[in-house]
């Protein structure tokens, strides 16, 4: 079963940036991509998560799991740490990752947890 893992393309980091530049956002998708999607990920763009004083931020979802929200990704420091860790939450049925098996971003970076939709 797949799991999204979708990536604010608007966020700042709340940080100026200049009109022609690309915006935080947009390099951490990118960096994402580079890299590649963890088997049953797929890695979605979205214009906001209503998170802008914390950016750069994450969303993890999935039918029938808990999905999360992440703040304060780094495109030049955690993009590793990210895709290990949307990697554990697609290897579970559920969407929880046993705290021990999440990286330190996602430890200490969740801004959100949301039960999974009844179906």
């Amino acid at each position: 079963m797949t799991v999204t893992l979708h990536v604010c393309t608007t966020c700042k980091m709340g940080q100026p940036v200049p009109e022609d530049a690309p915006r935080p956002g947009a390099r951490l998708l990118a960096a994402l991509e580079a890299a590649g999607a963890p088997d049953g990920v797929r890695i979605v763009p979205v214009e906001c998560l209503s998170a802008c004083d914390h950016g750069c931020n994450i969303a993890l979802t999935g039918p029938g799991r808990w999905s999360y929200v992440y703040r304060g990704m780094d495109p030049d420091l955690h993009v590793a740490d990210i895709l290990a860790g949307v990697a554990a939450y697609a290897a579970t049925g559920d969407g929880i990752v046993a705290w021990r098996d999440r990286p330190v971003i996602f430890r200490k970076q969740s801004l959100a947890r949301i039960p999974p939709m009844e179906s």
